[in-house]
């Protein structure tokens, strides 16, 4: 049975549905905070929160689980600069109150949902797992802090793991089942959404004087769904042996705040008003990244990259969502 911390958020709940559909049996652990009950539509819910380590225990007594998927995280990079308190404590300090039960319930499988923050601002493009991390926020921080404490568990205790970084997570499951839902909403995709609904009065572009193709910020955009498929080889990779390794999750090109619009309002058939406003500090100009060790560990590539099909994909789930 696999465990999936935060398996009621956006990128855990499509990965559980991904793991059911494969035949494995499922219990998403989630303290409903951020994530919907509703999306937990496979497996088994349990609710708590990792901060109660006898609840834990309890879940790992209960549950035949010998692999664990690790979304739980407050994911806000501004709220983490104003609280690091808040972030610390509850990714890392949380993060080790799991490792600790997988530890005593003898659970060595562990694939974590990291993140290209950690890297901070690249010095070139595209970003390999080689570059240097020198995250500039705390919520990156608190992600290369698990990375490391990951790979020490791993050589005192033997703890198998793959820590999957990824870049701009977006769409929705193609059958429109699950899609993103979050409060408050910052990702670009679905406020541009927002704005095509008449939900939101406009879409706000911070910058467009940035040294790209048209000044406006370009980033990596990969379908929640081709994650999904990451995650699952990830897991069957450790437990055929494969050594502990992080790796990239990109489509290795890039789309701009700008082409993202005007993709939207070709999917969407709606104009989108546009406020263009200053640059906000501590964004970089690009961030595309290198997914070809994923390719070559893994056999991974992503089946989504277009992003007018992540966009068709988002659109469908906006128009019905349930929650």
């Amino acid at each position: 049975m696999i465990l999936i911390t935060g398996g009621a958020g956006y990128i855990g709940s499509h990965i559980n549905k991904r793991l059911n559909e494969q035949g494995f049996e499922t219990v998403v652990f989630d303290n409903l905070v951020y994530g919907h009950r509703e999306a937990v539509r496979w497996g088994i819910l349990e609710t708590g929160d990792l901060a109660d380590q006898n609840r834990l225990y309890e879940i790992f007594k209960k549950y035949p689980i010998d692999g664990v998927f690790h979304f739980a995280a407050y994911a806000y990079v501004g709220e983490s600069v104003l609280k690091p308190s808040k972030y610390y404590n509850n990714n890392v300090v949380n993060t080790l109150h799991l490792l600790d039960a997988m530890g005593k319930y003898q659970v060595k499988n562990l694939v974590f949902s990291s993140t290209c923050a950690t890297y901070g601002v690249p010095e070139q493009m595209p970003i390999t797992e080689e570059m240097d991390q020198r995250p500039i926020n705390p919520y990156g921080a608190s992600k290369l802090m698990i990375e490391r404490i990951l790979a020490d568990y791993h050589q005192a205790y033997g703890l198998n793991y793959c820590c999957l970084r990824y870049f701009n997570a977006a769409g929705a499951d193609p059958q429109g089942e699950i899609g993103e839902s979050h409060t408050p909403e910052t990702h670009l995709i679905p406020l541009i959404l927002e704005a095509a609904a008449g939900d939101r009065d406009a879409i706000r572009v911070f910058g467009t004087d940035y040294p790209t193709r048209d000044g406006s910020c370009i980033r990596d955009y990969i379908h929640v769904t081709d994650l999904a498929d990451a995650h699952l080889r990830a897991m069957e990779y450790l437990r055929n042996g494969g050594d502990s390794a992080c790796m990239n999750l990109g489509n290795c090109v890039g789309n701009s705040v700008l082409e993202v619009i005007r993709a939207a309002e070709e999917v969407t058939g709606r104009a989108i008003p546009s406020i263009m406003e200053e640059r906000r500090a501590g964004d970089p100009p690009i961030l595309v990244g290198d997914a070809k060790r994923a390719q070559n560990l893994l056999g991974w590539k992503p089946q989504y990259g277009d992003i007018r099909v992540i966009l068709e994909h988002a659109w469908k789930w906006y128009c019905n969502k349930k929650f």
